[in-house]
C-alpha cells in the first residue's frame, strides 16, 4: 500500500436551512455526524435541536463539483431509492450524539414495526440529547420508537453493536456509560462507573468483544462487552482523552486527547504501538520525534477515526486542520483547512469523510482510495478472530507474528 499524496477536496458543504436562535448559548453546533452502515443515510446533528436525515449518495446540485467522479453504481443506486426523501427529526433537546443501526425484520408470528411489514430489515437512528434523554427513531418513517430514560445528564456519544444485536451504549456527562437493549424494549441492563468526569467517547470494537470510553481524564477504559467488567486502563496522554476507535479488525484502538497526540494501542496487551503528534505545518520538526510544549504550539485534538479499510486515520484538531494519516508512517500523508472541527466520519466504502462544525456545518471531503495488499487483506482476516495473544502463540516466524500484530507494517 501506497499512501496518496492528494490533498482532500472539498465535495460539498451543508448549512442550517433556518435561521439561528438565540434562546440556548451554545446551540447550533455540529457534535455529531453520522454515516449507516450500508451508506444509504446521512445523519447530522445541525444545531438548534434538530436531526437532518439525507439518503446517500447527495443530490447532484449538491456535488456539482465532483458530478463527473460518481459512478455509474452510485446513480443506479441512487435511483433504485428514488422514494427516499431528506427527513427532518425533531428532538425537543440539543443533540449531541448519533448511531446508526439496523433493525431486523421479526420472526413469523412476532411483533413487527409497521415499516418492516415488507419483511426487510429497517434502519434507526438513536440520538443523545441535552436532558439525559436517548431518542430512537425509524429513519424511513422518521416514527419515534423509543425513548430511553436514565441519564442525568447530557448524553454525549452512542455507539452500538456492530453484530446487529441491537445492544446500544451511551456515554454520559453523568460520568457513566448505560448498556441498552433495543430487543427488550430499550431494556436498561448495566450501568457502567469508573469515571470521575464527563464521558466523551464510547466505541464499541466491531468483533463486539470490547468497549472504549474517553472522559476528560489522562486515561482511557477499556471494557468487556461480555461481562461489562473493566479489564484495564490505557494510560499514556498527558491531558483529557476525547474521541476513540476500533480498527475494522478489532486488532488497534486509537485515542485522541486535548494533549495534541494520538496514541495507537493494541488493545489485548495495553501496549503503545506508536504515538501520532499533531505540529504546526511550517514546523520543520521531525513529527517522529519528541515535541515539547515550549518549543511548538500544538492544538487539542477533537476526533479521530479509522478508514473502511483500516489504513488510513482522519482527525480533527483546534489549529483548523483536518488530517490524514496512514497507519505505516508517523507523519500526515495530507492535510485540508477547515475552521472550528468538532467531528469527522470515514464514509463505510471508502473515499470520503464527513466532518461536523460549531457554526452547524457539515463538510464533505475526498480521502484517499487504496487498493489493499494481499499482505493487509490477510491480517486483516486473521485478526478479525484471532487476538494478539493466539497470534503470539502460532508456530509462525517472530518476523510473521510482528506483522500480524501491527508491530511492523
Amino acid at each position: 500500500m501506497k499512501p496518496s499524496g492528494e490533498e482532500p477536496v472539498l465535495l460539498a458543504e451543508l448549512k442550517p436551512g433556518r435561521p439561528q436562535r438565540y434562546d440556548w448559548k451554545s446551540s447550533c453546533e455540529t457534535w455529531s455526524v453520522a454515516f449507516s452502515p450500508d451508506g444509504a443515510w446521512f445523519a447530522w446533528s445541525q444545531g438548534h435541536c434538530v436531526v437532518k436525515l439525507i439518503p446517500w449518495p447527495l443530490e447532484e446540485a449538491e456535488l456539482c463539483k465532483t458530478s463527473e467522479r460518481k459512478s455509474r453504481g452510485s446513480k443506479a443506486e441512487a435511483r433504485s431509492r428514488g422514494a427516499a426523501k431528506e427527513k427532518t427529526l425533531e428532538c425537543g433537546q440539543i443533540v449531541w450524539g448519533l448511531a446508526f443501526s439496523a433493525w431486523p425484520p421479526a420472526a413469523e408470528g412476532g411483533e413487527m414495526d409497521p415499516a418492516c411489514a415488507v419483511g426487510l430489515p429497517c434502519l434507526i437512528l438513536a440520538t443523545g440529547l441535552n436532558d439525559g434523554q436517548i431518542k430512537v427513531w425509524e429513519v424511513q418513517t422518521g416514527h419515534l420508537l423509543f425513548s430511553l430514560l436514565g441519564h442525568q445528564d447530557v448524553v454525549r456519544d452512542l455507539s452500538f453493536a456492530p453484530n446487529g444485536s441491537l445492544i446500544l451504549v451511551s456515554a454520559s456527562r453523568d460520568k457513566t456509560l448505560r448498556v441498552w437493549d433495543l430487543s427488550r424494549d430499550g431494556r436498561q441492563v448495566q450501568v457502567l462507573s469508573g469515571h470521575v468526569q464527563w464521558v466523551y467517547c464510547c466505541s464499541i470494537s466491531p468483533d463486539c468483544s470490547m468497549l472504549c470510553s474517553a472522559a476528560g481524564e489522562k486515561s482511557a477504559l477499556l471494557w468487556s462487552m461480555r461481562s461489562y467488567t473493566l479489564i484495564r486502563r490505557l494510560e499514556g496522554h498527558q491531558s483529557s482523552v476525547v474521541s476513540c476507535d476500533f480498527s475494522p479488525d478489532s486488532a488497534l484502538l486509537v485515542t485522541a486527547s486535548y494533549d495534541a497526540c494520538v496514541i495507537m494501542w493494541d488493545p489485548y496487551t495495553g501496549e503503545q504501538l506508536r504515538t501520532l503528534r499533531h505540529v504546526p505545518l511550517h514546523s520543520a520538526l521531525d513529527y517522529s520525534s519528541e515535541v515539547h510544549s515550549s518549543e511548538v504550539h500544538t492544538s487539542s485534538l477533537r476526533s479521530v477515526c479509522f478508514s473502511p479499510e483500516g489504513l488510513y486515520l482522519a482527525t480533527v484538531a483546534d489549529d483548523r486542520l483536518l488530517r490524514i494519516w496512514a497507519l505505516e508512517l508517523r507523519s500526515p500523508v495530507a492535510f485540508a483547512p477547515m475552521t472550528n472541527g468538532l467531528c469527522c466520519m470515514y464514509f463505510p466504502h471508502g473515499g470520503f469523510i464527513a466532518t461536523g462544525t460549531r457554526d452547524g456545518h457539515v463538510q464533505f471531503w475526498t480521502a484517499p482510495r487504496v487498493l489493499s495488499s494481499l499482505k493487509h487483506l490477510c491480517r486483516k482476516a486473521l485478526r478479525t478472530f484471532l487476538t494478539t495473544y493466539q497470534v503470539l502463540a502460532l508456530p509462525i516466524p517472530r518476523k510473521l507474528k510482528e506483522f500480524l500484530t501491527y508491530r511492523t507494517f
